[in-house]
This record gives structure tokens, C-alpha cells and sequence, in this order.
């Protein structure tokens, strides 16, 4: 089983990279946030659990969706390994994520952070933002989730870094030549099903 994590600041093609990650090497794909609506809309237990939380306009506790993330591993035992995205975000949740991963006999192999200049992703979500309408289509919200971005998830690469996992991506080019960077890397791993 294959572990990946894919990093990347707000605008870095994340979203864009994860499916074509997905769909080339048939990982299955973890998105936190996924997950969680997955849970709530079914009723399960840690649904419910999370729901409690959200009501009051709070964060899910950190346990809440590595339980969620092991549910769903277990869910798919023949999985040829896991795309992890959104999540980590800290480093407590970086180690719980390496705790849970190998209870379950794996680990992350590989941590791939797109990096963007920030002029670049500012325009990015600029223009994101005018096509699609999302709410963070100023520059100074903009700004301030990157520089969000940059504090929490800082200590995250670091982490992975001190067990050499990182490897950093040119993300500012086209979408196909940075899908060939991030392949180069994942091919050490894992070839294309």
C-alpha cells in the first residue's frame, strides 16, 4: 500500500493534481473535508460526534477525523494505497496520522508540495473567484489564507522532511508538466495501474 500526501497552498492546482493522481495510479482519494459531510450525511457515530462540533461552529477534534480516516481505510482493504489531501494540517495531526498508519501495518511514503509563488497563486484564485463566485476572490482574504497556509502546515513539512519524505514540486508550471514532475516522484514508489 502506497501513502501519499500532497501539499500545497490555496491556488497551487492541488484539487486538479489529486484527480489526475487519482485516476493514473488508482490511489483512493482522502479529502477531510469529504469525509466529513460523508459521515454527517450517513448518520454514522462520528458523524454525529462531528456534527456536535460544527453546530457550535467549532473545529472536529483532531481524533474525530483520524477516526474518520481509519474508517475509511478499513473500508477499502484493497486499496492500492491513499491520497491524503487537506490533512495533514499540523504537526499533532501529522503524527496521529503516522500513528494510525502504522497500527494499520503502512505509512506516508511520500509528502509532494506544490510550490507556487505567491504572486502566481494570488492570480490564480483571483481569476478563481470571478469564474466561480467562491468567496475568497480578494486579494486581501487571498493573503491572508496563504500566509494561514505557510504558518500551520510549516511545521507539517518539516516533520516530514526529518524523515526525508518531502519532496518539493514546481507548481507554477502548466498542468501537464507539473503532473510530469509529481509523477517522476511517485513512480519511485508506485507505477501507473
Amino acid at each position: 500500500m502506497f501513502n501519499l500526501i500532497l501539499f500545497g497552498p490555496p491556488g497551487s492546482g492541488k484539487g486538479t493534481q489529486s484527480v489526475n493522481i487519482t485516476e493514473t495510479y488508482k490511489l483512493q482519494h482522502i479529502s477531510t473535508g469529504d469525509l466529513l459531510r460523508d459521515e454527517v450525511s450517513r448518520q454514522t457515530p462520528l458523524g454525529v460526534e462531528a456534527q456536535k462540533y460544527m453546530d457550535q461552529g467549532l473545529l472536529v477534534p483532531d481524533e474525530v477525523v483520524i477516526g474518520m480516516i481509519s474508517s475509511r481505510i478499513d473500508e477499502t482493504p484493497s486499496a492500492r494505497g491513499f491520497i491524503f489531501d487537506g490533512f495533514p494540517r499540523t504537526k499533532a495531526q501529522a503524527e496521529a496520522l503516522d500513528k494510525l498508519l502504522e497500527f494499520k501495518n503502512t505509512q506516508i511514503h511520500l509528502v509532494l508540495s506544490l510550490e507556487v509563488p505567491e504572486n502566481d497563486l494570488i492570480q490564480r484564485l483571483v481569476g478563481r473567484g470571478i469564474t466561480s463566485g467562491r468567496s475568497d476572490d480578494n486579494e486581501e482574504v487571498i493573503t491572508k489564507r496563504i500566509k494561514e497556509y505557510h504558518a500551520k502546515t510549516a511545521p507539517v513539512a518539516d516533520h516530514y522532511q526529518s524523515y526525508g519524505k518531502l519532496t518539493q514540486i514546481k507548481g507554477d508550471n502548466s498542468i501537464e508538466d507539473t503532473f510530469k514532475l509529481l509523477s517522476k516522484e511517485i513512480d519511485k514508489y508506485l507505477q501507473p495501474a
